[in-house]
């Protein structure tokens, strides 16, 4: 089966069953991501530092196990539900895990090309269930923006739907090549929404694990004071589920334990055969935190899918915890800060010699500097303030006394419809300024940060357009360590508001 006839809506869970079927190979489905690159990345600028050579190998061995596992079926069902994406070309975050043969530049022109000495654990089972990764995808300078424009690329990443606006960050990239099609799964982190905010604003789906639950080791322990994670960014629920089955739980000396994972995969595919998920309570955020309005079309989609959820035999409930966004957000930018400063203090000890011009973009010389100013005594601080808020998010949740406690919350992404590229572009020198300045980045993005803060699991859902025609992202959080139950809504509401057809017509050009 050629790839071109390969519907545009097939997600990677079925090309993984083309190709161990022998309707197409490992080889001819890399082939294909690579010339659906060379045709369209060029418009999106979505990828970078391609290593095909590499992808090739891997490719051609997946090609002879399958062609020895076909000469008896049970070999070859084995094979596939112990490598469940056999053959799927995919690409890894250019600010994400380590991986070998596969260079990394932060998105910035500070640290060159950093060649990694192995492969991540999360890396490891990535290609234990079969997934071929062939390059890396853009993010903004050390991921702390939520707009895919470093400058390290030579121009921004253009969003699939319209090139005049943001694709989101920071896996910006990712979920542009994922919506044009030239992959059908893509590697993303999220430390404050970089997952979902991207999937918001392309039109696909993205999870936010629950803390601990995907390895980060053995290069690193954490990420920003354990609020970044790591997953795929998916066209399907059920490839979410398959790439969270394929690598949840904990690596060897791992800081944070989420709680015993019992699998997704086959609660999801039951939900999708019509196997309804339990009544759940859910709060319904149509405003921010703090109560304020959000832009009318956003706040309309939010109360769309809750009147939907409702017919489906959920409780909704408008409900708020106590808790402001600033008070979430400010001791985030700090830890986040401190975190860019490490980094860039790393380098610049390792290569012996100062900073230079134009090696770092404003906003991120304003972070490294931010973070540099406070102490260890006032980052320990900003710890212990994240801590307290996630009492108050969690008792929200979880308040069996009063029989209050809800098992999920409803809200956008977004406060406001996707930006239009340059308005979070990093040439505001005043990080503080950047993210919490009368324009700042608070008032497009209140909503994300929370699920970071308290480890909890959280989804984008694309089930939502604006009036232009473009996605907008519904965003559910669950229980910490409640990643089957939110997944499994998530395909219920999959199954009622489908979105496979909802494609860009770059998709289609070529």
């Amino acid at each position: 089966m050629p790839m071109s006839k390969l519907p545009l809506n097939a997600d990677a869970v079925e090309l993984a069953e083309l190709i161990a079927n022998g309707q197409i190979s490992a080889t001819e489905a890399l082939d294909d991501a690579l010339e659906r690159t060379a045709l369209i990345d060029p418009k999106l600028n979505a990828l970078c530092l391609l290593r095909p050579e590499q992808a090739r190998e891997m490719a051609a061995q997946i090609d002879q196990s399958l062609v020895r596992a076909r000469r008896a079926p049970a070999e070859l069902a084995a094979l596939r539900r112990e490598r469940p994406f056999l053959g799927v070309p995919t690409v890894l975050k250019d600010t994400g895990t380590a991986a070998l043969g596969l260079p990394s530049t932060q998105g910035s022109r500070l640290f060159g090309q950093i060649d990694w000495p192995l492969d991540s654990e999360l890396v490891c089972r990535y290609r234990q269930a079969g997934l071929v990764p062939f390059g890396r995808s853009t993010s903004p300078e050390m991921a702390i923006s939520p707009s895919t424009e470093a400058l390290a690329y030579g121009g921004p990443t253009h969003n699939p739907w319209n090139p005049q606006i943001s694709p989101g960050g920071s896996s910006g990239g990712a979920a542009a090549a994922l919506a044009a099609r030239i992959v059908r799964i893509a590697h993303g982190t999220d430390g404050a929404g970089s997952i979902r905010i991207p999937a918001a604003c392309c039109g696909v789906v993205g999870l936010k694990p629950t803390r601990g639950l995907v390895p980060m080791g053995p290069l690193a322990g954490e990420g920003w004071g354990g609020l970044l994670v790591e997953h795929m960014l998916t066209l399907s629920v059920r490839d979410c589920a398959a790439a969270l089955d394929a690598s949840a739980g904990q690596d060897v000396g791992a800081p944070y334990s989420a709680p015993a994972y019992a699998g997704a995969l086959a609660g999801v595919v039951r939900t999708l055969a019509g196997e309804e998920p339990a009544a759940m309570r859910i709060a319904v955020l149509d405003t921010t935190l703090d109560g304020d309005p959000i832009d009318p079309q956003v706040a309309d989609a939010v109360r769309r899918i809750a009147d939907t959820l409702q017919s489906l035999g959920h409780q909704l409930e408008q409900a708020r915890p106590q808790v402001r966004t600033e008070q979430i957000l400010r001791p985030m930018i700090d830890v986040v800060a401190c975190g860019t400063a490490m980094a860039v203090e790393r380098e610049l000890l390792r290569r012996g010699k100062p900073l230079a011009a134009n090696e770092l973009e404003p906003t991120t010389i304003g972070a490294w500097r931010h973070g540099c100013s406070l102490t260890g005594a006032q980052y320990l601080a900003r710890l212990s303030e994240l801590h307290q808020l996630n009492r108050v998010i969690g008792r929200f949740f979880d308040d069996g006394a009063n029989g209050n406690g809800f098992d999920l919350m409803l809200m956008p992404v977004l406060a406001r419809p996707t930006a239009p590229l340059g308005r979070w572009a990093m040439n505001n020198p005043d990080f503080l300024d950047y993210r919490l300045g009368p324009q700042g980045l608070i008032h497009y993005s209140p909503f994300t940060p929370i699920a970071n803060m308290t480890g909890q699991p959280a989804i984008s859902l694309p089930l939502a357009t604006s009036d232009q025609g473009l996605p907008i992202g519904i965003q559910l959080m669950a229980r910490f360590g409640r990643d089957a139950e939110l997944l499994r809504l998530s395909a219920q509401l999959e199954r009622v508001l489908p979105w496979a057809d909802r494609i860009p017509p770059i998709a289609a050009s070529v």
